[in-house]
């Protein structure tokens, strides 16, 4: 059995023995926990960053270690196998975000680089709206762009607590060409209200959408088709377990099969490219193979790979459902002691949110009991997921209500 064989049947064997229903605690230890055994350790610390940095499967070590093998068995001739396991890996995502078809998904090494083909693709400044709520890297990219009078941007703000009003996200986008906004925002954990609505709005109104679905694909639900947006973006370095450098960027049949042109390409976009020919203008592969940059970073669609069977194999609505279940578990606990905690509702994403103007110092401190948390702000973030256990849950709560308390 090859290696890629071994990762997938190891996954879906112990998926299909917890059975079908809901996930269960006892379930998870039994089962799931083994395919973990790496990072799961009795003296770490409880890990609560999971919305940060995804947890990787032991897989995970293997399947990177296979890419490397090819190189060295095969040197030059491991492309075959390496361009296969690129095509696998587009396929694999465009399943998790019900995609028309796999070439509608382009890899990249960031959603920042995702975000700059599109606003690259214009032949002229268009007018972007974008929410205050997007992550540093979006939000730097489009201010950098406008800077340098490449785009006209405006922003659409938030409530005083952070929170976005569908009410004036509708009203912002008149008189655009490009709407960015994110699926799940990445400080609050707000579930975008009125999405589809908006899109239908902006699509009304000639503009095209942009969505960036970090903080969703994976532990929300994602019908990128059903959703009729324009482009969206993401990695894998959270929830799909798949760490740093695995982007991706997604772009509609339409536009794909209309010609669709970027200013961000390399070789690897063109039709005919080991043939090394240069005709002018230059010919382009089909579909989102057009879309393809320089030669392609390899390690990390393996690297991601193990992640995306594991999520698939489980399946989205019962990840969902257990995290629900977890955050409310969690926000319990933590109101035993009036501290209050955000989230374990259909409104949110994976996480809860704690307000505090001491939520840096309350996460270093959290750190130094033996919990990892993160903050943004004065908003502290704590993400279980599947393999955090009830005990971890209490013993996080009672550690923060002790801090908070004093």
């Amino acid at each position: 059995m090859s290696p890629r064989a071994d990762t997938a049947a190891t996954i879906a064997a112990a998926i299909a023995a917890m059975g079908s229903g809901p996930l269960t605690e006892e379930g998870i230890a039994r089962h799931v926990a083994p395919l973990f055994s790496r990072v799961l350790h009795p003296d770490r610390p409880v890990y609560l960053a999971n919305h940060s940095l995804g947890r990787p499967l032991d897989a995970t070590a293997d399947d990177v270690a296979e890419a490397v093998g090819l190189w060295q068995s095969r040197l030059g001739n491991a492309w075959d196998a390496w361009l296969a396991e690129i095509a696998a890996y587009r396929a694999r995502l465009a399943a998790l975000m019900h995609a028309p078809r796999a070439d509608c998904v382009v890899p990249k090494t960031s959603a920042g680089q995702g975000l700059r083909a599109i606003l690259n693709s214009y032949d002229r400044p268009p007018r972007v709206v974008a929410t205050r709520g997007e992550f540093d890297s979006i939000d730097l990219i489009l201010r950098q762009y406008a800077l340098r009078k490449r785009i006209e941007l405006r922003f659409v703000e938030a409530r005083a607590d952070g929170m976005f009003e569908a009410d004036e996200l509708l009203a912002a986008i008149r008189d655009v060409d490009l709407v960015v906004v994110s699926q799940v925002l990445f400080n609050t954990g707000q579930v975008l209200p009125a999405l589809p609505a908006l899109i239908e709005a902006a699509h009304s109104g000639g503009a095209r959408v942009l969505l960036d679905v970090y903080h969703s694909l994976g532990v929300l639900p994602v019908d990128i088709g059903a959703l009729d947006a324009d482009f969206a973006i993401g990695g894998s370095y959270k929830y799909l377990r798949g760490g740093p450098g695995a982007g991706y960027m997604y772009l509609h049949p339409r536009h794909l099969d209309a010609g669709f042109s970027t200013l961000d390409i390399g070789w690897f976009a063109k039709k005919n490219k080991f043939d090394y020919v240069r005709p002018d203008p230059p010919e382009f592969a089909a579909g989102g193979d057009a879309l393809l940059e320089s030669t392609p970073p390899v390690l990390t669609c393996y690297q991601a790979r193990a992640g995306q069977l594991f999520t698939a194999a489980v399946g989205v609505a019962r990840l969902r459902e257990y995290s629900l279940a977890q955050q409310r578990i969690l926000i319990g606990h933590l109101s035993e002691s009036r501290v209050r905690g955000e989230g374990g509702s259909d409104d949110r994403g994976a996480f809860v949110v704690v307000r505090s103007g001491q939520a840096r110092a309350w996460a270093r401190e959290l750190e130094r009991r033996g919990v990892l948390v993160d903050s943004r702000g004065d908003l502290l973030r704590l993400c279980p997921d599947l393999l955090s256990t009830k005990a971890e849950l209490a013993f996080a709560a009672q550690c923060l209500r002790d801090i908070a308390a004093r």
